[in-house]
């Protein structure tokens, strides 16, 4: 089936209108946060209200189940998951200071011993005195946060309207997904239906592989790694383990980043090469099964986003637009790839290419 050719005019018409989109979504962007979020949530929770919808519950029972499962979720990872890594981060900015005098007197006088170099240009007195004048204000991260919004009433005013203001919107848009969806894709020209809906259809299968799938992996891992290095008595396993996980959409980035902060704790703890084997088989298991089990079970073949487009993505979509921007900056790059795709295509079978 030959592909329709779009008129200039309305290349042109379509061109203006997302250049028109751009410049609205950056005036309104104050305020587009808790929508983005909203929109965001009820895209990864779609998948499993309409699961519950062909097993015979209807869509309003379907959508309120989900809706108590995201609430209980987010409730549990407030009250349960922050104060830990709170406890953790405290930790650690009061062992801090001990640990960066181990390092300048003990374990780099000792390298450099061995290594035949001066130990005596490596001077981390200052960035311990730093931090113990301001672990306090680091450390306290959710004290410190409150502490600066309720200094502003009219900031922590748009706060408490969006966390009110996220929840009624998700149930809203949730409860009304399939029915937005199948009204937008209605509005298509009928001449380009089957393009537009195909690109469509593959930007959702590349963004459910992200969002979806990897955000699921990457929760795994952060569970599995921290459990993991909880076993093997190494300190602030928590805040390694979890830093791990959501760094690891990068392929090994999270397995190098928790080996690296693992291990120096695990050092500087015990100061020996055993906790280190440790260290090193807890992220072995956990690249193992996200190779052979996660990532095959939860993402499947790896069509999406490459990880430097998701990080280029992500830092100009907060650059541009703020947090709203970050919100949508991997939309944004799964509509892009997709097109650029398409046109590769085009381009290999056009007469430009042989």
């Amino acid at each position: 089936m030959s592909e329709s050719r779009l008129p200039a005019a309305q290349i042109w018409f379509y061109l203006i209108l997302l250049a028109a989109t751009g410049v609205l979504i950056y005036v309104l962007r104050p305020v587009l946060t808790p929508f983005m979020s909203a929109a965001l949530l009820a895209y990864l929770a779609d998948p499993l209200a309409d699961r519950l919808e062909r097993r015979g519950l209807p869509r309003a029972a379907a959508v309120c189940v989900v809706f108590l499962l995201l609430i209980s979720l987010a409730l549990g990872l407030f009250f349960i998951l922050v104060p830990l890594l709170q406890d953790q981060l405290n930790a650690f900015f009061i062992r801090l200071p001990e640990m960066l005098d181990y390092l300048q007197h003990t374990f780099v006088p000792e390298l450099a011993r061995f290594i035949g170099a001066d130990a005596t240009a490596l001077k981390l007195d200052a960035v311990k005195d730093a931090l113990m004048s301001n672990w306090r204000d680091v450390g306290n991260l959710l004290g410190f946060m409150v502490a600066r919004l309720s200094r502003s009433g009219q900031t922590l005013l748009v706060w408490i309207t969006y966390l009110l203001l996220i929840p009624v919107v998700t149930f809203y848009l949730l409860r009304d997904w399939d029915r937005l969806v199948a009204r937008v894709h209605d509005l298509i020209p009928r001449a380009y239906e089957p393009l537009i809906a195909s690109l469509a259809r593959e930007c959702d299968a590349v963004l459910a592989q992200f969002l979806r799938g990897q955000l699921l992996v990457m929760c795994a891992l952060g569970v599995v790694y921290s459990v993991g290095l909880w076993l093997a008595g190494i300190e602030f396993a928590l805040l390694i383990g979890m830093l791990a996980g959501v760094v690891s959409f990068v392929p090994y980035l999270g397995a190098i980043v928790g080996i690296g902060a693992a291990a120096t704790v695990a050092f500087i703890q015990y100061q020996d090469l055993l906790h280190l084997l440790y260290v090193a088989l807890v992220f072995g298991v956990g690249q193992a099964l996200e190779g052979m089990v996660l990532s095959p079970l939860l993402v499947g073949e790896r069509i999406g986003l490459h990880p430097v487009a998701v990080i280029f993505a992500v830092m100009a979509g907060g650059q541009l637009y703020g947090f709203a921007g970050i919100l949508l900056a991997l939309p944004v790059a799964a509509v892009v790839m997709v097109l650029l795709r398409w046109l590769h295509r085009h381009y290999l079978g056009s007469g430009l290419y042989s």
